[in-house]
């Protein structure tokens, strides 16, 4: 099998995409890959660190308001839908798979227009434009969230899940807490806004440091690289003190491994973050960001929290004492953290990559 993936920006279209590869690597040992990214997106760092060969367009989004720049979109987006021909041309593709993101709005359309079988991914409860797009020509779809499927064609879409569900419901953590000074044996709020941290996130932390240092649970905030400094010059300023089991880091590494030893979550409401949330049954808070396109987070944390698994907390109700109160009802009431664990196992897709892979084998041409 021979497989072009196609999608950038962000960490959220890129890897399901990479977690499905590894997934038919499983499956069939011959399979050969070829990603398609972008020159201004992250995939440009996070793909070519796998070792799987990549190739790059240059592509860019819309503006929303009137602006010039969108002659220049539309202009760079036929370059780009141009030149991956080529690239489809000499790479021979079975199927090209696309998991949103500018670029792949321009791979999959020059492969619907080659005739090439063409797959689309949607992470989120809300399509994105390029997934919409791309829609109408597209072989099949497929989603993470029940809500997305009001976006798309109903006869050829189907539920499959985020493949990073798979990956991580099948890892094994020996991550300890005592790597941070921290017992294994306390109940512990892991507070994480994201690889560069969340500002809201962060301040709300801040002005729940007192009571966080009376709580008999243990609480971690990652910060982010960036942010950690201005976050103690605020604590000191404020003339507050981090007790022995409240700790502030810059960055976690294995984030998944992480997880899998933490009691409840706090976390933004992505597509990547819920999937690997629910892969692990873990009970959460969600503080949805209010920075993306068609508020999807706020629909991402909405279906969770209808399924009774996770609480939420809109950024503007976040402060210090919504934060304290939402976690104490989840770490001091064991019923309902328990409860919520289940559900959150209910709704997590752990099959999603085999379900992608045989969403993938339907559409190859024997």
């Amino acid at each position: 099998m021979k497989v072009m993936l196609s999608g950038g920006g962000t960490g959220g279209h890129i890897y399901p995409a990479l977690a499905l590869a590894d997934i038919i690597k499983e499956k069939e040992d011959d399979a050969e890959f070829l990603y398609v990214g972008s020159f201004r997106g992250v995939e440009k760092n996070i793909v070519p660190k796998t070792g799987m060969p990549f190739k790059q367009l240059h592509v860019q989004g819309f503006k929303r308001s009137l602006s010039m720049d969108n002659v220049k979109t539309v202009w760079l987006f036929l370059k780009a839908v141009k030149q991956a021909k080529k690239v489809i041309r000499d790479f021979q593709p079975d199927v090209v798979v696309g998991t949103g993101g500018y670029v792949s709005g321009a791979v999959l359309k020059a492969a619907q227009e080659l005739h090439v079988p063409t797959v689309i991914h949607e992470q989120n409860s809300v399509a994105g434009v390029t997934n919409k797009f791309l829609a109408k020509n597209a072989t099949k779809i497929g989603i993470a969230f029940p809500d997305a499927q009001a976006f798309f064609p109903k006869e050829k879409t189907e539920l499959i899940g985020n493949p990073r569900a798979q990956e991580v419901a099948k890892m094994q953590s020996d991550f300890s807490w005592t790597t941070y000074g921290l017992s294994d044996d306390k109940k512990t709020l892991l507070i994480f806004g994201g690889s560069q941290g969340a500002p809201a996130i962060n301040l709300a932390t801040l002005a729940a440091i007192p009571a966080f240092n009376e709580r008999d649970y243990q609480v971690v905030l990652v910060a982010g690289p960036k942010r950690i400094d201005h976050f103690m010059d605020l604590l000191k300023e404020q003339g507050k003190t981090l007790s022995d089991h409240v700790k502030v880091l810059p960055y976690i590494e294995n984030m998944p491994a992480v997880m899998q030893k933490a009691t409840v979550l706090v976390s933004r409401a992505g597509a990547t973050s819920i999937a690997e949330l629910t892969a692990l049954g873990l009970p959460a808070i969600l503080v949805p960001s209010p920075f993306v396109t068609g508020d999807h987070q706020s629909k991402n944390a909405k279906s969770l929290v209808d399924a009774g698994a996770a609480l939420a907390i809109k950024e503007p109700d976040l402060d210090g004492n919504s934060l304290v109160k939402a976690a104490d009802a989840l770490l001091q009431n064991d019923a309902q953290a328990a409860a919520m664990k289940g559900q959150s196992k209910q709704v997590g897709i752990t099959d999603a990559g085999d379900r992608f892979y045989a969403l993938i084998k339907s559409v190859i041409k024997n």
